[in-house]
């Protein structure tokens, strides 16, 4: 009979209080914007004194940091898990359109945040990575649609630069509006929303 397997460590509390504290401040600079937000409102979100605050941040740009770059690298691991399946295109729209649904589930205020503040923290050293991820992100989808029109998948007179705009923008403007634990989960969204774009609204025309 072979032994039964350890059970994982739990996590460590000053690890946990930690990941607590990246949630309420998350909230509060979704809410409140990263310049308006100061680290005593974080404190009072979270039932502290800003001084205690300091014992696991020593800035607020250190909080935003890690909210955005936790984000980010758990946004590409599954991107990249994706890209790696060697789908085709379409299959591979499917997927990242899930994919992106999920992290917005995960990772709401992270999103929110990264629409508002990203276009002026990518400016400063510190948040050059956020650029890099954009970059990176424009490259995957205008690659993957560029594979589509080469290889019949999707329609050839397709503006793709347009499209991906339109793709982008209608996906991740979700943030806007969903709600974790709601009525749909995230894969539901998604197979609503690429129903729409990849097959449309209107119903097809009776043959006569």
């Amino acid at each position: 009979m072979s032994p039964s397997p350890t059970p994982a460590p739990a996590p460590a509390p000053a690890a946990v209080r930690r990941a607590e504290l990246l949630a309420t401040a998350g909230e509060v600079f979704a809410r409140q914007g990263y310049n308006a937000t100061t680290v005593r409102q974080i404190a009072d979100a979270a039932g502290m004194l800003a001084g205690s605050l300091y014992y696991h941040f020593d800035s607020k740009e250190s909080m935003i940091d890690e909210i955005l770059s936790g984000f980010l690298q758990e946004l590409w691991a599954g991107y990249d898990a994706v890209l790696a399946a060697g789908l085709g295109p379409r299959e591979t729209i499917e997927a990242l359109v899930v994919e992106s649904f999920r992290e917005i589930d995960r990772h709401l205020s992270a999103v929110a945040i990264y629409q508002k503040e990203a276009r002026h923290l990518s400016a400063q050293p510190r948040f050059g990575y956020l650029a890099d991820s954009q970059e990176k992100f424009e490259r995957v989808w205008l690659d993957t649609l560029r594979r589509g029109a080469t290889t019949g998948a999707f329609r050839a007179d397709l503006d793709l630069r347009l499209t991906y705009r339109f793709v982008r923008d209608t996906v991740w403007v979700a943030a806007s509006w969903y709600r974790p634990g709601g009525q749909h989960s995230p894969e539901e969204i998604a197979r609503q929303y690429l129903s729409m774009v990849l097959d449309g609204i209107a119903v097809p025309p009776k043959e006569s």
